[in-house]
């Protein structure tokens, strides 16, 4: 790992994004409720802000390894307007107000400064294991504190709308055994590739 004082997050940067979480937290409170926080987006924006702010790079890690392919995903669905995923389904409802939807655009910016702290901090194996703790607490939580009809990380079934076709604690054991093995394993090996000790985009800096 580089030297983290040598990698400077810029101040604006970490600006931004505290102006950006103390805007949504209070918002998102009052119009989606408390358990809209635990979202894994919601809490990739927690996680990601830390580590701008403070100049955490593990955190940045633990959110590409768990959590960048879900904004990846969110931003394809959202420009292309196909809905394929189901996503960005309520950006396109009118009947939301416009700077609710449009706080949601967080989502945009996410992956290319989860990117950039990876070039800037390189990759942390430990992040695997740390998100893999991380996940296998917030699914449960999720499943015995949200509404299913919110179907928040999807842990009653995939989409927007719960399953019914296997029983919902199964379906959860599932999810908690499938994103580990599929999302997690796969988007650790590319990163440590990409921007591990000898990653192919890790910015070497000079030594002194």
């Amino acid at each position: 790992m580089s030297n983290p004082s040598r990698a400077v997050v810029p101040l604006w940067l970490k600006l931004a994004y505290a102006a950006l979480v103390c805007v949504i937290v209070p918002i998102y409170w009052r119009d989606w409720g408390p358990t809209n926080f635990l979202w894994l987006s919601d809490i990739c924006l927690f996680s990601t802000a830390i580590a701008v702010i403070f100049e955490k790079p593990a955190l940045a890690g633990m959110m590409a390894v768990g959590v960048l392919p879900l904004e990846l995903a969110w931003c394809v669905d959202f420009v292309s307007g196909s809905h394929l995923i189901g996503l960005t389904d309520y950006m396109f409802d009118s009947t939301k107000p416009l700077f609710l939807r449009g706080l949601s655009l967080f989502h945009v910016v996410l992956p290319p400064t989860i990117l950039w702290l990876l070039h800037r901090f390189g990759y942390d194996p430990r992040s695997l294991p740390r998100q893999l703790a991380l996940l296998w607490v917030i699914l449960p939580v999720t499943y015995f504190l949200s509404d299913p009809s919110d179907n928040i990380n999807w842990v009653f079934g995939p989409g927007n709308q719960p399953q019914h076709v296997i029983p919902p604690p199964v379906y959860l054991a599932l999810e908690m055994a499938v994103l580990p093995l599929f999302v997690l394993w796969p988007m650790h090996l590319l990163m440590r590739r990409l921007f591990g000790d000898e990653g192919l985009f890790r910015l070497r800096l000079p030594q002194p």
